[in-house]
């Protein structure tokens, strides 16, 4: 039986997608869903840039940024959820998107996961290697369903 679904966003098209069609299928089953979005760590430098040195003369650290966009996209898919009266939670971590995804998975004890079959971008896919073929490639006994972009 499927009480938890777990689905990684990122903001891209593929994983609204992959979220409108998790909320579906919980909706169905009265499940709950888990909106989990990784920041990246490989993709920035963490580093702040002083004021002085920036056009609109602000300090903001980079991972701030990216959280404040994991948190909208979140935010999004928790919208969704409350609109069809699905149980949902946010969760926001850091580090590499497919131990994360596992970690969080069975940390949450979920019965699904579903994710987009594309990320950001095709380019990214081809020279980090795809975060769906890793997370289907891990060694776990929960099912993974994608969604094609």
């Amino acid at each position: 039986m499927i009480s938890k679904i777990l689905v990684p966003i990122d903001g891209s098209k593929a994983a609204q997608k992959a979220a409108r069609y998790a909320v579906d299928l919980a909706q169905q089953l009265k499940a709950t869903v888990i909106a989990l979005s990784v920041i990246d760590r490989r993709s920035f430098m963490p580093q702040i840039i002083p004021a002085s040195d920036t056009v609109m003369h602000v300090i903001e650290p980079i991972e701030d940024y990216l959280r404040e966009a994991a948190e909208r996209h979140a935010e999004e898919i928790k919208k969704l959820c409350e609109k069809n009266d699905i149980r949902s939670k946010i969760v926001i971590t850091t580090g590499h998107p497919v131990e994360e995804i596992m970690k969080e998975a069975e940390r949450s004890k979920v019965s699904l996961i579903i994710m987009g079959s594309h990320g950001r971008s095709a380019l990214g896919a081809m020279v980090l290697g795809s975060v769906t073929y890793g997370v289907i490639h891990k060694d776990t006994k929960i099912p993974v369903l994608v969604v094609k972009g």
